[in-house]
């Protein structure tokens, strides 16, 4: 176990280095950041933050010709403005003025030196001045014996913009709410029709609104992250996120670690919720994620008791949770106007009367968990006390966990006593407990397969050209795999098990790997969408990656070699740590993959990288680790422990990555007697670990110090991955 524990830690570490990786910094612009009392900023005029970064005066956004005055970021060439003072009064030529005046209160004045806006604060006497700080708030400041004060600051007042260190959420003493709201258009900042909220009810989430409906919600805080958006644990190092609930308010921000990129969360004048982040080696902004994402994130799709399925484009996306089926409404329907699409109808009636009850709970895997408004929480009880609690009480329909930093299947409860709504499938979800009739639940088989469909060999065969020789893709000593494509277009990749393997531990294992991979939900992991078992066929569907695998490119020629260039290199890199790294803890199930290699490691049409051939030797929970002398690792992947003693633990795949990051970064193979390794180690004591790159590639120049630096301290990462312990 203590092994365990070091290989799973070493793991985070690295994912900590490669974040690290990607620090940039920014140059002091050496501008006045401070209005003094008496002192004006007049249109043309700028205070800019220490550091550089975020510059205060009057502009115009796009081609309207109305002047505001706002905080905007330095470093683009277009006007990123991220607060914006009198949005809804525009000055209409460049005669405005910022007065900080005698009573300490900041005060815009248009051409007539008439009140257009004011902070809604006066310091008197005691406030010394205005300054725009290092974060981009705004703040008149009072001086506190050694020390300032901030009296008023911009970030109590939100625009469209939510930086670090500002917080959205509600005060509970005093009712007043910190939102975003969106710009009416790209060149109009006044209030638009979105503004994002933080849900204090239930547990906190985020939700965008139009008026008074929901469109958009990322999920409830399960103490890690919002659960929807698993997205934001690829970024969470650089900015760490997090929630705070007490008696007197209930809020959500987020910090910037130092050196960490600029960064921004925008809700835009459409009603998407964004995270931009400033790459300063392009001098662009990146957006690194978007929601809603995909039309299971429309708020409410599929109706209640409805399952969204991003991947099901076919059937609408819209499915129900085990023990309904579309049909007419049933008694828990919640009100109209908060649920959209089609009605899902209970099976068989719940038994649970008088305090005796039959029921029991199927669980639903991987899912955003529904929509928490009128659920009840409690976070000082254990799962197992949850469940007690729901089965005693027959107005609970389903139930989970509401926090899950402690691993396992996580703590505290949330019950829901209505419909659930809002529910889909998403990476990294999480286990919702539905409470059914006891019939329905014999009718259940209780696994990961519940969540993947199984479909009939007559539709594989179409799909395929009855296995076509020329819809063949690649063959291995266990399976061939074919292309083949659905009627609405979608391409998949067929893997069709050889007859020769499928002895009866052989059908065992097809049905294990079924359950294990249809329980896996990563972005780094590919996805298995279906699986036949007809007659004497085992058949997996898995998503198809367009740019095959990555030795196809590491290994190939000098123009395959030319499509992974550096920077996509240390991003696939960094890509399958996250993948191991949910394999290992974050999936619940604490999966060894036992195979990692080039070969197993699928790059999609985007070059991400996808772990994949968990083959059904090759796939089994922590608990079982032990001798196995019937497993085969592929040569030069084995960690040393396992090729002496069969022993498989976590450390064999973080030796495997070990393996698989300096053959990338090589472009060599390690092959027999560990020459890479080797090799890699001895310019690491020779101080020439530079030389250890592929020499196919351009040569970095001395204007790349930078990304010289990354890749060393990436094969650094590998030989510490690879040392022996």
């Amino acid at each position: 176990a203590s092994g365990s524990m070091r290989a799973t830690s070493l793991l985070r570490l690295l994912l900590i280095c490669f974040y690290l990786l990607s620090v940039h910094t920014f140059g002091a612009a050496g501008v006045g950041d401070k209005l003094e009392k008496g002192q004006n900023l007049t249109d043309g005029d700028t205070l800019v933050s220490a550091g550089g970064s975020f510059t205060l005066g009057f502009f115009s956004p796009g081609v309207s010709t109305k002047r505001y005055l706002g905080v905007w970021f330095s470093v683009s060439n277009a006007t990123i403005a991220c607060w914006v003072a009198n949005r809804d009064q525009p000055l209409v030529d460049k005669s405005g003025m910022l007065v900080f005046n005698d009573l300490g209160s900041l005060v815009l004045l248009d051409g007539s030196r008439r009140k257009v806006w004011s902070s809604d604060f006066s310091g008197g006497a005691s406030a010394a001045a205005a300054q725009l700080l290092v974060s981009g708030n705004l703040v008149v400041l009072i001086h506190n014996g050694s020390s300032d004060v901030s009296l008023w600051q911009s970030f109590d007042h939100p625009s469209d913009t939510l930086l670090p260190d500002m917080k959205l959420g509600k005060n509970r003493w005093t009712g007043a709410e910190w939102q975003l709201t969106s710009w009416r258009s790209a060149d109009d900042p006044a209030p638009g029709d979105y503004r994002r909220t933080l849900e204090t009810k239930g547990l906190p989430e985020l939700v965008v609104w139009r008026g008074n409906v929901k469109t958009y919600r990322t999920g409830p805080w399960n103490g890690l992250y919002f659960n929807g958006v698993p997205e934001v644990s690829a970024y969470a190092g650089k900015y760490p996120l997090r929630a705070t609930t007490s008696p007197w308010e209930v809020t959500y921000g987020y910090t910037a670690a130092p050196g960490a990129p600029l960064t921004r969360v925008v809700v835009n004048h459409t009603g998407k919720a964004e995270r931009w982040e400033w790459d300063a080696s392009s001098w662009t902004w990146t957006r690194i994620f978007q929601g809603p994402r995909d039309p299971c994130d429309e708020y409410g799709r599929c109706g209640p008791f409805g399952l969204c399925d991003p991947e099901a484009a076919s059937s609408g996306f819209c499915g129900c949770v085990e023990g309904f089926s579309f049909g007419s409404p049933p008694a828990e329907t919640p009100p109209a106007q908060e649920v959209k699409g089609t009605t899902c109808q209970r099976h068989a009636a719940l038994d649970c009367a008088g305090g005796t009850t039959t029921d029991g709970f199927a669980v639903v895997r991987g899912v955003k968990l529904p929509d928490t408004q009128n659920a009840s929480v409690d976070m000082g009880v254990t799962l197992e006390e949850c469940r007690a609690r729901c089965f005693a009480n027959c107005s609970c329909l389903a139930y989970a966990a509401a926090d899950i930093r402690g691993g396992g299947d996580g703590s505290g409860c949330v019950m829901w006593a209505d419909a659930i709504v809002d529910l889909r499938l998403v990476d990294m979800g999480q286990n919702l407990y539905l409470r059914l009739s006891k019939s329905e639940l014999g009718a259940i088989p209780q696994s990961h397969a519940m969540a993947v469909p199984l479909v009939s060999l007559a539709i594989i065969k179409d799909v395929t050209g009855n296995f076509s020789e020329s819809n063949m893709i690649g063959q291995g000593g266990f399976s061939i795999v074919y292309k083949g494509q659905l009627p609405e277009g979608r391409t998949i990749a067929v893997k069709r098990l050889k007859q020769s393997v499928l002895t009866t531990k052989g059908k065992k294992d097809f049905a294990r790997e079924v359950e294990v991979m249809a329980g896996l939900r990563h972005g780094s992991l590919v996805r298995l969408l279906a699986y036949c078992n007809e007659g004497k066929e085992r058949i997996l569907i898995y998503e198809y990656m367009q740019n095959k695998s990555l030795n196809f490119h590491i290994f190939g020629n000098v123009n395959l070699r030319a499509s992974l260039n550096w920077a996509r290199r240390l991003e696939l890199i960094q890509g399958i740590a996250h993948g191991i790294a949910y394999l290992h803890g974050g999936s619940g199930d604490n999966v060894i993959h036992r195979d990692l290699k080039p070969g197993n490691i699928l790059l999609d049409d985007e070059w991400k990288p996808k772990i994949a051939d968990f083959g059904t030797a090759k796939l089994f929970a922590v608990d079982q680790i032990g001798p196995d002398q019937t497993i085969v690792v592929s040569p030069g992947y084995a960690a040393p422990e396992y090729a002496r003693q069969g022993n498989m633990t976590l450390k064999c795949d973080v030796y495997s990555f070990g393996v698989i990051l300096l053959e990338t970064l090589s472009g060599r193979r390690n092959g027999g007697m560990q020459g890479l390794l080797s090799h890699a180690w001895g310019l690491w004591e020779t101080n020439m670990i530079a030389e250890l790159l592929d020499t196919t590639m351009v040569p970095l120049s001395e204007s790349e110090p930078e990304l010289l630096s990354k890749l060393t301290r990436c094969i650094q990462i590998g030989l510490l991955c690879v040392q022996e312990t």
